[in-house]
């Protein structure tokens, strides 16, 4: 079945209830939800609110208890485990707080990854492609560069080009500066900014109101509902508000030497 409009997601009256012992607890309570290409979108709520179950539903990490869900136009409601992999590999980019990569592993060794999983494949060749990603996210001179020699941005740099290698048609960020400082956190945005302006659709879960700032609209979900949905007004640009912030190296301490 395809959905009659194409969205990049699409959710129709989206249920999902987990069972805790005598208990069900209602997660989403009936979800609308379009997201159309080009969109750069922050889900945000209160811990409990849904968010992250729902972008989990969405990721295809998790089936609805009932509902419609569609992405790219096409019904991924009700498939089979291998049918949800293939969807996750094929359409959909993930980014993490916690970066996720593998220790001792080169930055272009973690982003060729899933490509190996690419039994479709669509990726003719895949050392050239993760390549290209790194460069696309600013880190064409650190690919061989293993995790521990990277900074914590450099890192969430590379999972974000890990997410952009299968040419997806969303990237998901579950609170991807969740871990990061402000000017790093920042600096994160930018990128994603970049890659929406170059055409690509970010669906990221923040608790952060300036974070959400920096995309073009916020969803606001409250007990597994909807509760607000709105065009960001006033959107904040992160290259330029990177560029106005002191370099690390310029921030000082105030104080005599000896003071606590």
């Amino acid at each position: 079945m395809e959905s009659t409009v194409q969205h990049v997601i699409e959710t129709r009256r989206l249920v999902k209830n987990y069972e805790m012992g005598d208990f069900v607890v209602h997660a989403l309570r009936g979800v609308d939800l379009t997201v159309d290409p080009g969109e750069f979108v922050a889900i945000m709520g209160a811990s409990g609110s849904g968010k992250s179950t729902l972008l989990n539903v969405i990721g295809c990490l998790d089936e609805p208890t009932s509902g419609e869900y569609y992405i790219d136009g096409a019904d991924a409601s009700g498939l089979s485990r291998d049918e949800y992999a293939r969807i996750r590999n094929e359409r959909i980019g993930f980014v993490f707080q916690t970066f996720n990569l593998l220790p001792r592993t080169s930055a272009l060794d973690n982003v060729e990854l899933p490509l190996f999983y690419d039994h479709a494949a669509r990726i003719e060749n895949p050392r050239s492609a993760a390549t290209e990603a790194l460069e696309t996210v600013g880190l064409g001179d650190r690919m061989h560069h293993e995790p521990s020699e990277l900074s914590g941005g450099q890192r969430q740099r590379v999972a974000i080009a890990r997410a952009l290698v299968n040419r997806p048609a969303i990237i998901l960020a579950d609170e991807p500066t969740g871990n990061l400082d402000s000017r790093t956190s920042i600096d994160v945005i930018s990128v994603f900014q970049k890659l929406n302006q170059q055409g690509i659709t970010v669906l990221l879960v923040t608790h952060e109101h300036d974070i959400a700032q920096y995309t073009k609209r916020v969803v606001m979900m409250r007990d597994g509902i909807i509760v607000n949905d709105r065009r960001v007004e006033n959107r904040a640009d992160a290259a330029a508000d990177l560029a106005n912030m002191p370099a690390v190296d310029d921030i000082v301490t105030t104080g005599t030497a000896g003071e606590v």
